[in-house]
């Protein structure tokens, strides 16, 4: 009786064991079919849409650079002293103001110091590199000084130009003032791409589900005119489609 007992609770365990495993299996599946049936459904598309705008710089920097040379060191500062005042002059007596002018102390070298070379063999003893940087709003007023400043170049003083570092550089600081109409023309833009696509596959457009914004990116219009300035930005939009 007692072996009958324990055989018919044994085959009980396993019937009900069974079964739990098959409804498991059949939520799972049912489960799993639910999911897939939710993702075909869920019909998106992603659209980008793009702002550029050219803006004029308000900010330019210029650096100005010269080299002078002398065998006696006095007579050296006093020339560097005679070419900053020049150019000090020339620079406000043309609208700029004093204070848009600053000035690095001279580099001077002694070529008979410098142990790597013969110091005998130079015309001038002492070399001097004098750097001169101006700083200003005046986008115009600056270009036009550059250009004339090669009067000063007449008068004796030798001017550096050709490295890259003395390139001006143009700036535009007034991002924040535009970006929010940036934004919202990218947006716009981007919504229109949706709604034209969503008339094309006979949908409607839903609610956005995800929207990202890129970076803004500004860069010279061209080489010729770096004062004038590309201003861009694309935004990433996901829609919502529907029959």
């Amino acid at each position: 009786m007692n072996a009958i007992s324990r055989n018919s609770a044994i085959a009980l365990g396993l019937s009900l064991g069974l079964s739990l495993v098959l409804g498991l299996s059949s939520l799972g599946y049912l489960l799993g079919s639910y999911a897939v049936t939710v993702k075909e459904f869920e019909r998106t598309v992603t659209v980008k849409g793009l702002s550029e705008q050219e803006h004029e710089a308000d900010i330019v920097i210029w650096p100005i650079q010269y080299t002078a040379a002398d065998n006696d060191l006095g007579a050296l500062y006093a020339t560097l002293d005679s070419n900053n005042s020049s150019i000090e002059t020339f620079l406000q007596s043309n609208g700029l103001p004093a204070e848009a002018v600053t000035m690095a102390p001279p580099a001077i070298t002694d070529r008979l110091a410098q142990s790597y070379g013969d110091g005998s063999r130079a015309e001038f003893r002492y070399t001097a590199t004098q750097a001169l940087t101006v700083y200003s709003p005046d986008i115009a007023l600056v270009r036009g000084l550059m250009s004339s400043l090669s009067d000063l170049g007449r008068e004796g003083i030798v001017f550096s130009g050709a490295e890259y570092h003395l390139q001006p550089e143009y700036l535009f600081t007034r991002l924040n003032e535009i970006k929010p109409a940036m934004i919202e023309e990218a947006t716009q833009e981007a919504r229109a791409a949706a709604i034209k696509f969503a008339d094309d596959s006979d949908s409607s457009l839903g609610k956005i589900k995800n929207a990202s914004q890129g970076q803004f990116s500004i860069s010279d219009r061209d080489r010729n005119n770096p004062h004038i300035k590309n201003v861009r930005v694309v935004v990433s939009v996901e829609y919502y489609l529907s029959d």
